[in-house]
């Protein structure tokens, strides 16, 4: 009785003892110290895991700051107020945080471009850029889906008039509607005094204007009128060098299609 049934029932006890001492021992020997910083830093960031500064998500942007020593202003959300606060817990002083927004080069709602067909599939803009390039005649514009204004963590983005709006008032620079958007349209940028083209076709000025009336038609007229070197046309599309450029607005006022803003922040 005792060999049949006590017996291996004491076995297995002390064996249960014995690996649970040893498991002990190991996590004690083994045990990788974590650094409490880590979760105060992460919680001083706004967890929209937007990878905007690098890292998959809040959590490893903290850990790399804590174990790496990385920078304390690359979360454009948190802004100036993030980078303080984990400067503070850090122990060093705070490095000055860039604000960016985001600018949908594209001006043309459903008024001023001409449509090729009509697209009755999901309302999404990855799926109408897969059918035929889009229902637009023009295929480098905004589909005016909403992907963006789906992913925008703080409900800064909306579509009016098939064309995707951004308040930058309410923008945190975040870059996940620049990633969604399937045209490459958004750009996100510094928020500073600058012209912005908002427009992104490469065609000739005679095929812009068969199917846009706000397109770039590449005529170099805000290229003749800069005087700063800010603004050229390249591939028959204006691009500004926000760095030189210093929104004095004369491009804007004398672009023939309107497609040139002048921003203040």
């Amino acid at each position: 009785m005792f060999e049949a049934y006590i017996l291996p029932v004491l076995i297995f006890a002390v064996m249960g003892i014995l690996a649970g001492v040893l498991l002990t021992a190991a996590s004690k020997i083994f045990e990788v110290k974590s650094d409490l910083r880590t979760d105060e830093v992460n919680e001083a960031l706004p967890q929209v895991n937007c990878g905007a500064c690098g890292y998959s998500g809040c959590s490893d942007y903290a850990k790399a700051i804590v174990e790496k020593g990385e920078k304390t202003n690359l979360c454009k959300p948190g802004g100036a107020a993030s980078a303080e606060k984990i400067s503070s817990i850090m122990g060093v002083s705070a490095d000055e945080a860039e604000k960016a927004i985001a600018v949908v080069r594209c001006s043309a709602d459903c008024t001023s471009k001409q449509k090729s067909f009509e697209f009755e599939g999901e309302r999404t803009c990855v799926n109408a850029k897969r059918f035929y390039g889009g229902m637009w005649g023009c295929k480098y514009g905004c589909f005016g889906q909403g992907d963006c204004a789906r992913v925008c963590p703080s409900d800064a983005i909306v579509v009016k008039d098939g064309l995707a709006r951004v308040d930058k008032s309410k923008c945190i620079g975040c870059g996940m509607c620049e990633k969604v958007c399937p045209n490459d349209i958004i750009e996100i940028r510094k928020a500073v005094p600058t012209a912005d083209v908002l427009c992104r076709s490469k065609d000739m000025g005679k095929a812009v204007k068969a199917v846009c009336s706000k397109g770039c038609i590449g005529c170099k007229i805000c290229e003749k009128q800069c005087e700063f070197d800010a603004i050229h046309v390249t591939d028959n599309l204006a691009s500004v060098d926000h760095e030189k450029c210093t929104a004095c607005g004369k491009c804007a006022a004398k672009c023939p299609v309107k497609v040139i803003t002048i921003s203040k922040v």
